[in-house]
């Protein structure tokens, strides 16, 4: 029996909160651009290592190699730069709250594009879900937090701007990845295809000598190993999660779900910081639930 997709949307976002957690030394340290250059390296190397020795190599018709490589582009290259460097000025919990936007793109998108429709008990569940992200993280903060975490760095409506235009591009990714995948492409080797070409252009962005895309300060071991731990959890296994989902479900639920990795922060950021969220946490964390349970049971 294989499990439905809104269990692999879930648990893709269960891996993009860890990931979230584990981005933020990194990020901060090496710069949004070099973060996410290494970053991907590292996934490139070890999903086509994975993919070779277990399944050796695969023909890849064309148009599907350029669908993926166009969405890895869009999707990882512009979307999750422009991701860290908001959450570089905002942090791992305001800046989640704006990628979850996503969702509300690709279900515009899906509509516009693939006819996709929700029900009435799917559609109460896609707005209780995206208003318990949005109350979960925009009231999640106590008034006397001063973790660096929560600090603002630099001017507020660049971060903003920057985890908008994170959550259009990750939902264009997706949207462009649908086709293939709802065609049953391998979700690893789409994975692969999409990250290789991500980490290609960031590595083209170095070599044509922009400011931006060096590190700000030197790599060393520790740094390299949790951006690394951080790719393969979020990145390598959580994307290939959502390629997962795709090849069955809409775009809009599998967003929707995927989503809601800025609830599951949550408590990851109480063991880390030591303080219990704030009641609108706990507030948007229960609507969020009972939003995921009427898309699962629609």
């Amino acid at each position: 029996m294989s499990l439905p997709h809104e269990l692999f949307a879930l648990a893709a976002s269960a891996c993009w909160a860890i990931g979230a957690m584990l981005s933020v030394s990194p990020s901060r340290y090496l710069g949004a651009f070099a973060f996410t250059r290494w970053r991907m390296l590292i996934v490139a190397v070890a999903l086509w290592v994975g993919i070779l020795a277990t399944r050796g190599w695969q023909p890849i018709a064309l148009p599907v190699a350029g669908a993926m490589g166009l969405s890895g582009l869009i999707g990882i290259f512009i979307g999750d730069s422009a991701l860290f460097s908001a959450m570089n000025r905002l942090g791992p919990r305001r800046s989640g709250v704006l990628f979850a936007t996503n969702a509300v793109f690709s279900v515009l998108l899906g509509m516009l594009v693939f006819d996709e429709r929700l029900n009435a008990l799917g559609a109460l569940g896609a707005v209780l879900t995206f208003v318990g992200v949005a109350i979960a993280v925009l009231l999640g903060r106590s008034k006397d937090e001063s973790h660096a975490w929560e600090a603002d760095r630099g001017r507020v409506s660049i971060g903003v701007a920057l985890g908008l235009f994170a959550a259009l591009c990750q939902a264009l990714g997706t949207l462009i990845a649908k086709p293939a995948m709802a065609g049953h492409f391998d979700p690893l080797t789409a994975t692969a295809l999409r990250v290789t070409a991500a980490g290609a252009a960031h590595f083209v962005l170095l070599g044509l000598g922009f400011k931006v895309a060096k590190a700000h300060k030197p790599e060393n071991f520790a740094v390299l190993f949790q951006t690394g731990l951080n790719g393969l959890i979020a990145m390598g296994l959580g994307t290939s999660l959502v390629m997962f989902a795709l090849q069955s479900g809409d775009i809009g639920i599998v967003s929707i779900l995927s989503s809601v990795s800025p609830v599951l922060v949550l408590p990851l950021l109480w063991i880390h910081l030591k303080r219990v969220p704030a009641p609108g946490a706990w507030l948007g964390a229960g609507l969020t639930v009972v939003g995921t349970a009427c898309i699962l049971l629609r």
